[in-house]
């Protein structure tokens, strides 16, 4: 990853244009990129949170493990997102990890960037609070999803949930996600997203593709179920 590569991906995030050619020039000198292997950790649970992070390219899950092993995964990163921003604020070890779902690149903004930023620019501030606003909002669609929708509105809320424009910039309406990683997110087995996925395709909401899914109504996606 070149470091005019990382450039233009601060420089186009939401909270990156915002800022000043000083301020973003201080943020790019101080950031980095971590290349993440396809099922490997970008962060592990315990451990300091000392940076903040956003995908460059490729699929990440925040996910969370049991003693025994087993997992349950809070939410999904597709390129442009960013996250870890709540634990910076508490300033608590890491809570969760986060896993590449398939080979993928995030830019590294160290702690102190984070909080120069914090006590510095107005409009990062705004930004940060639009940004845990949303996922606040989508940790409770997430819960009312999984206590009170069948597997097929599940799936529908879950592919739905890739196209927030605020957590999720920049995507268009095909997603490159397999059925293996919907079901990780949606908590059921692949098996059971194809199912769903064929339902959904049949109702005219989306089109299944290879590797990939196509969207033809993404309100619909949202409301099914309801």
């Amino acid at each position: 990853m070149s470091a005019e590569t990382l450039e233009q991906f601060l420089r186009a995030t939401r909270w990156g244009s915002l800022l000043p050619a000083d301020q973003l020039a201080r943020v790019v000198a101080e950031s980095s990129a971590v290349g993440v292997a396809e099922g490997g950790y970008l962060c592990r649970n315990g451990e300091p949170v000392d940076a903040w992070y956003g995908v460059l390219d490729g699929f990440m899950k925040m996910i969370v493990t049991t003693p025994d092993g087993k997992t349950a995964t809070f939410t999904s990163m597709p390129a442009g997102s960013f996250f870890g921003e709540g634990s910076l604020l508490k300033t608590e070890p890491r809570r969760y990890d986060v896993v590449a779902l398939r080979p993928s690149r995030a830019a590294r903004i160290p702690r102190r960037t984070f909080e120069w930023l914090l006590n510095t620019s107005i409009p990062f501030n705004r930004y940060l609070l639009v940004q845990v606003n949303e996922r606040l909002g989508q940790f409770i669609g997430m819960l009312e999803s999984q206590r009170l929708h069948d597997p097929d509105a599940r799936v529908a809320r879950c592919v739905a949930g890739l196209f927030n424009p605020i957590l999720y910039p920049g995507m268009d309406a095909r997603v490159e996600v397999s059925q293996e990683e919907i079901g990780h997110l949606a908590g059921i087995s692949r098996q059971r997203v194809n199912q769903a996925l064929q339902t959904l395709q049949q109702a005219g909401l989306l089109r299944v593709e290879y590797g990939s899914i196509v969207i033809e109504d993404l309100d619909g996606l949202r409301r099914y179920g309801a």
